[in-house]
């Protein structure tokens, strides 16, 4: 048997395919949620949603203290319009985290006259983001 075929090779061959592919589903994931995080920059309501799966879960900050959790593009549209439509708000990513098919995304929210820090918890799958969870601080 040459080292090629043994099965410690074999193993070693499969856990590189592996270790590819998180990679290349870490790069698609990070690209989504850049075009994601572009939508909201630019106030792109329409090109978020046609981001998000269609059984997608949002889990909305407010009210407090355990928010408000939605389901689908069309309840998520509901609540987001009112933040997309403020023209004087402004979004911005802190730092994003990625981990295959998984985000932990720390940012700020500004409008006119405050702002808010807070943390996404973001899921994907097949190139659509499944489900946010976002939180607040204070």
């Amino acid at each position: 048997m040459n080292a090629s075929t043994s099965p410690a090779a074999s193993l070693r061959d499969s856990g590189k395919e592996a270790q590819a592919g998180r990679l290349e589903s870490r790069h698609t994931t990070r690209a989504l949620i850049e075009q994601f995080n572009a939508c909201w920059a630019e106030h792109d309501l329409d090109a978020a949603l046609a981001l998000l799966s269609e059984d997608c879960v949002f889990d909305a900050t407010s009210p407090a203290p355990d928010g408000t959790r939605v389901v689908g593009p069309a309840a998520i549209r509901d609540l987001w319009e009112p933040i997309f439509a403020d023209a004087d708000s402004r979004f911005a990513a802190e730092e994003v985290l990625v981990a295959t098919d998984h985000v932990v995304q720390r940012w700020r929210y500004e409008w006119r006259d405050g702002h808010v820090r807070g943390i996404d918890l973001i899921t994907t799958a097949e190139g659509r983001i499944t489900s946010k969870l976002s939180y607040v601080k204070g």
